[in-house]
């Protein structure tokens, strides 16, 4: 955040504000109905569940929203306001998501990125976990603190703020699609052939233990509660562990004494979910994880060939048949698992590999592009008329 934002933070007058007053809180109103008869391909209407990322959103569906958008839905299983999202438009509820209607006008998008921020931080640390739940009860009784203005709340500053802070991230965004090149979403010729090659691919199984080892790292002198979830001071390098989460990379230890990895893949070994990524920056292995790099030839794979090997491990790890009950076991189990690569001549395609995913990628950063285009007109819109 840059110095004139963090100024007006500072100058700004702050009052304290009980979430009961503020909103209505109750249980969102939901189907009694299994996933699979809510959600449709070409539903329109957004399910709302207790998971913390995609703003809450488990699918979409043809049935009829229940519940009134312009809204906040938080779930009352998870530790602290890490669910709770804004709602634009009317939704499907599910079971155990609050639904928080506001009790004043006006409100708006901008609006409520400030007042979810306020709830971060003032449920940061009260020590929330699925044994102490941030339940409707807890919710109503949070205090947070938002500016006010003449002894009312002030929503010029609120929405003015948040609407500066978004268009200093666009800024920010534009820069790094600029620098990185992926301001250029036009497909090439190899990579619309890929595209539209996909289907006439031919299919290799390869042996995992054919095609990776194992990694070996030094045993770190630490236990994750016991690290910082943030950098700092000397706790700079992110450490894998067995979760989903950012990758499993959610806490910090110092680089003395660690093992530094980048460019290599990764797999859970004690999880719920056994879904491999690609590291791209430099991590170290924490506990119930590891890490694999190819030695089936002395290429060296690039991130996009990385990036669609991870899909193909996934189709045979990240399956519903394994859990923290039913797990898959580790490198020992993995290695004997056989995956499907592209194959051209005999050999592996990687040039299919490659392709393939960096038109995957200039179609993902076209919507990126698109959408940072559409919100800085919008944002220059908002700016105009306050």
């Amino acid at each position: 955040m840059n110095a004139s934002l963090n100024e007006k933070l500072n100058t700004v007058e702050w009052g304290e504000y009980r979430l009961e007053d503020l909103f209505e809180i109750n249980p969102t109103k939901y189907y009694r109905l299994s996933n699979e008869e809510i959600i449709s391909e070409n539903g329109t209407i957004p399910l709302i569940s207790n998971q913390s990322v995609d703003n809450g959103v488990m699918g979409f569906s043809s049935l009829e929203a229940n519940n009134v958008g312009n809204s906040i839905t938080c779930s009352d299983t998870t530790i602290g306001a890490d669910t709770m999202f804004y709602q634009k438009c009317d939704f499907i509820g599910y079971s155990h998501i609050q639904h928080l209607v506001p009790l004043f006008q006006p409100f708006n998008m901008y609006i409520a990125f400030f007042i979810i921020s306020s709830c971060k931080i003032a449920t940061s640390n009260k020590k929330y976990d699925y044994g102490h739940k941030f339940n409707r009860q807890k919710m109503m009784e949070t205090c947070i603190h938002l500016p006010v203005k003449d002894g009312k709340l002030d929503f010029d500053f609120m929405e003015s703020f948040i609407v500066e802070l978004e268009a200093e991230r666009i800024v920010e965004l534009e820069a790094y699609l600029k620098v990185s090149g992926f301001d250029n979403y036009e497909l090439s010729c190899e990579e619309i052939h890929a595209l539209s090659n996909l289907e006439n691919i031919t299919w290799s199984e390869y042996k995992m233990g054919d095609l990776f080892e194992k990694i070996a790292t030094k045993k770190l002198p630490y236990k994750a509660k016991e690290l910082p979830t943030k950098p700092a001071d000397k706790y700079v390098l992110p450490c894998l562990t067995s979760s989903f989460k950012n990758q499993g990379l959610n806490y910090y230890a110092p680089k003395d004494g660690a093992t530094i990895l980048r460019n290599v893949i990764t797999i859970p070994q004690n999880s719920d979910v056994y879904r491999a990524y690609f590291q791209s920056a430099d991590f170290t292995v924490l506990s119930d994880a590891y890490a694999i790099d190819w030695v089936y030839d002395e290429r060296k794979l690039s991130r996009n060939q990385s990036l669609f090997i991870v899909m193909c491990i996934n189709k045979v790890t990240d399956l519903s048949i394994y859990s923290y009950k039913n797990k898959l076991g580790g490198w020992n189990v993995v290695k004997n698992k056989s995956i499907l690569l592209p194959q051209l001549n005999g050999k592996i395609n990687f040039d299919f590999m490659e392709s393939f995913i960096s038109a995957i990628q200039k179609i993902v950063i076209k919507d990126v592009v698109l959408y940072k285009n559409a919100k800085i007109e919008a944002t220059k819109k908002v700016v105009q008329n306050t």
